[in-house]
């Protein structure tokens, strides 16, 4: 979704949301904490998974948290989170 579509989505559902556009890169965990003066713990990172089934998932979790791919795959069937494309 480009920036403009996410605008376009807020003013046609009526939300006024602000958007904070940042002139560093906020690609990482380390790279947005430090954007915002926080610590990694006060990012929310979403992670993608692909479930044995097929069916895809999104996680929200602190920036600090790790996934435990043992215990993902155990509950889920797969321990690969999905790629970029």
């Amino acid at each position: 979704m480009s920036l403009e579509s996410v605008r376009a989505e807020f003013a046609a559902r009526g939300l006024d949301i602000p958007i904070i556009e940042l002139e560093v890169s906020t690609a990482t965990v380390a790279l947005a904490a430090d954007a915002h003066g926080v610590e990694p713990g006060r990012i929310a990172k979403t992670l993608a998974f692909r479930l044995g089934d097929g069916r895809a998932i999104l996680l929200v979790a602190r920036g600090d948290a790790r996934i435990d791919n043992r215990l993902f795959k155990a509950q889920f069937g797969r321990r690969r989170m999905l790629g970029a494309d």
